[in-house]
């Protein structure tokens, strides 16, 4: 004899629907989501690439003021690289809105570390090993920061240069671009530190000046305003918005 084939299991939920645990508000309302978690799947506000390099004396860390909405070129005075304290400087590129986050606890973090007052100061390969914590555990909980962050600063005197990812991968180098420039920027400077590997820092300036320049030509998602961010000996320099010199004389001859 033919047999009914069975319904679903009882109190079970509706097909597409998550089930109602007993003694909780989630999903009370049939085919809702309301109280789920939401993760972010991806940048919104994004910025592009940073350029980093080591120098005789310090680092340098540039990049430009674009907030993109997509393609949309939407807003233009987003600074992303600051000074952290004497010793340290940052730079990000990514989602920005994760980035004003980040941000936000790094400046907690350093009034926690004031408030201490044991005449200590944040490192930056300590904060480099912190910002890697974070972000590996927001990517643990599968709700990564959409950022890739550049450190730079004295370490008892000697220049570092560290980054870290929305995975939390790090690594340490002399030369650290990210984004699209990490494919562009990347080999020029490499090219010039090899026939001149103790460059000052002018010639660092004017190194980063033709690597932001590049950038701009390239980049879809670049603006020709810019700041950079020295630090050595003598201290902390932020410069800009500084403008890349244009020449579009031979733009007729792009296909």
């Amino acid at each position: 004899m033919f047999q009914e084939a069975p319904s679903f299991w009882q109190n079970g939920p509706a097909p597409g629907s998550f089930y109602n645990f007993p003694n909780t508000t989630f999903n009370q309302l049939q085919n809702s989501a309301s109280d789920a978690f939401k993760h972010s799947q991806s940048p919104v506000t994004t910025a592009t690439s940073i350029v980093a390099l080591v120098y005789d004396a310090g680092v340098i860390i540039a990049g430009d003021i674009l907030g993109s909405y997509g393609s949309l070129a939407r807003y233009r005075n987003c600074s992303r690289v600051l000074k952290v304290n004497n010793n340290i400087i940052l730079g990000a590129g990514g989602d920005y809105g994760d980035f004003q986050y980040v941000k936000a606890l790094l400046n907690q973090k350093i009034i926690d570390e004031e408030c201490l007052d044991d005449g200590l100061k944040l490192k930056p390969k300590s904060l480099h090993c912190w910002l890697t914590r974070i972000m590996y555990n927001r990517r643990s909980k599968f709700d990564p920061f959409w950022n890739n962050f550049v450190v730079g600063g004295l370490q008892d005197g000697v220049p570092f240069l560290g980054t870290v990812d929305k995975l939390g991968t790090a690594y340490e180098d002399k030369i650290i671009c990210t984004g699209y420039g990490a494919h562009i920027v990347t080999p020029m400077i490499r090219a010039a530190l090899d026939k001149n590997p103790n460059i000052n820092k002018a010639e660092a300036k004017a190194l980063v000046l033709k690597a932001m320049e590049v950038l701009y030509y390239r980049d879809a998602r670049s603006y020709p305003k810019f700041e950079i961010a020295t630090l050595d000996q003598d201290g902390v320099e932020i410069a800009g918005p500084i403008d890349v010199s244009q020449n579009w004389e031979i733009a007729h001859f792009v296909r």
